[in-house]
């Protein structure tokens, strides 16, 4: 599942349908780009400040607006639609290379690159600002302009941690994708009774540390039903199963289980559906996901119209660059409106309902000036296209480490900030780490993923 390059798109509707595989599943393409969107424009409505310049969140202000999140948390459509992308590459990858030796490695490099390019370069911006922040005196200033500052630097760099996630998710792909070939949706099953079984632990009076394994319980499970869409097991009567089943039981977990009923995480909650994500979490995705199936006809029918194709098909390789950039064009518009004086209105109030028109309007504009400048980092190969053979036994290993080191070096970042020269300690998992080491943890990384990438081709001279 890959997206045409700028560069290359065709101008009119016609000719993009007729560039068009015809067996393209374009529900899967409007999903992703839809799903990125959605999480924008949510957290574009979430994000607020509070009169003494705090940054806070607009469900945690007005709870009554905390049901919209059982349609606006779309991060499980992502994971779903990774799925289907990540069973195409590896069935491709499986064609071009028979033997088996360096494929895991091919795989994790082309997808690790398609991530962590933009990652990185939203990274390297955010590090140089946080420089700048600190020997300025920004950072240190005394009162509102101080904090906001210090927290945007940790505030914005949190949305990475689904980079990490779904990096994880890669690594575990080719893997996922044998049990699905063997066991079908009897996988989900598996994963769906662990997720529960790990609530039921934690929520048991067990140490809490063990919720974290539903980091991964949960987000592969959707990654799981992936798979088992591009198989063409979900029917769209498992769709509707899936959504009444998915939706109820989500209905139960908040109204006589021990979950808030925001599937966002929220300043404040003594629990959180999303660090880690819960059951009521996974139920919710499992929902939304079936009414994705449901759907996919319907879409089918709206998408297979040149213009509405079109549309997707332009949105689709800006989509990465303007999720990582939106929350930087929020801050910048929210201090420039602080440094001239234009205070908020009341969140839920008649006045903020009628500015969030506008403000979308200006955050749209900023947004699309940062893609432009950084949607170059969002360009490459999409998939692993070398065929040549792997002479080297430890490479697929190696590369197993990699993407271990990888994604806790990212979620690190994600959890503490970009503020190196600060330096502050923030409690990750078992003790305090600092951006420092987070950084550190994902320079070994992207060292260990280097150390894989195919040898240049020597040639000798006659």
């Amino acid at each position: 599942m890959s997206s045409t390059r700028p560069e290359a798109t065709p101008r009119t509707a016609a000719e993009v349908a007729a560039a068009t595989p015809a067996d393209r599943d374009r529900w899967v393409d409007a999903l992703r780009v839809g799903s990125l969107l959605v999480v924008v424009l949510g957290h574009w409505l979430m994000v607020a400040l509070t009169p003494d310049g705090r940054i806070t969140n607009a469900l945690a202000v007005v709870p009554s607006l905390q049901p919209l999140t059982w349609l606006l948390q779309v991060m499980p459509l992502f994971f779903l639609v990774g799925g289907v992308a990540h069973a195409h590459t590896l069935e491709s990858l499986e064609r071009r290379r028979p033997n088996p030796r360096g494929r895991y490695a091919a795989f994790f490099r082309a997808r690790a690159a398609r991530l962590l390019r933009p990652t990185l370069a939203f990274l390297a911006v955010w590090v140089l600002l946080g420089v700048a922040a600190d020997l300025s005196g920004l950072t240190s200033t005394p009162g509102d302009t101080g904090r906001l500052a210090r927290d945007a630097l940790v505030m914005v760099p949190q949305l990475l941690w689904f980079v990490g996630i779904y990096l994880g998710a890669c690594a575990f792909a080719p893997l996922m994708r044998r049990l699905h070939r063997r066991w079908g949706l009897g996988v989900v099953l598996v994963l769906v009774a662990l997720a529960c079984l790990v609530d039921a632990v934690r929520f048991g009076g067990g140490p809490e540390i063990v919720g974290n394994l539903n980091f991964a319980l949960v987000w592969l499970a959707l990654h799981q039903l992936g798979f088992a869409w591009r198989d063409g097991l979900l029917t769209t009567a498992r769709g509707w199963v899936m959504a009444v089943v998915g939706f109820g039981a989500m209905g139960l977990a908040i109204t006589v289980g021990p979950y808030p009923t925001s599937m966002v995480g929220l300043p404040g909650e003594a629990v959180s559906n999303m660090a880690p994500p819960t059951a009521a979490l996974l139920s919710q995705g499992i929902g939304i996901c079936g009414l994705a199936v449901v759907l996919r006809p319907a879409m089918a029918r709206v998408l297979a119209e040149p213009r509405a194709w079109r549309a997707v098909v332009v949105a689709g390789p800006f989509a990465m660059t303007a999720f990582l950039w939106h929350l930087t064009a929020l801050m910048t518009v929210l201090l420039a409106l602080r440094g001239f004086g234009v205070g908020q209105p009341p969140v839920a109030s008649w006045a903020w309902w009628l500015t969030r028109p506008v403000l979308f309007a200006v955050l749209a504009v900023v947004t699309g000036l940062l893609v432009a400048v950084f949607v170059r980092f969002d360009r490459g190969p999409r998939a692993a296209t070398t065929t040549a053979e792997e002479p080297r036994r430890w490479v697929d290993p190696l590369a197993a480490v990699a993407a271990g080191v990888l994604f806790f070096g990212i979620l690190v970042v994600s959890i503490v900030g970009v503020d190196v020269l600060g330096n502050r300690p923030v409690f990750f998992l078992v003790g305090d780490v600092t951006p420092v080491v987070g950084f550190a943890v994902l320079a070994v990384g992207l060292l260990l993923l280097r150390a894989t990438s195919p040898r240049p081709t020597r040639t000798t001279r006659p």
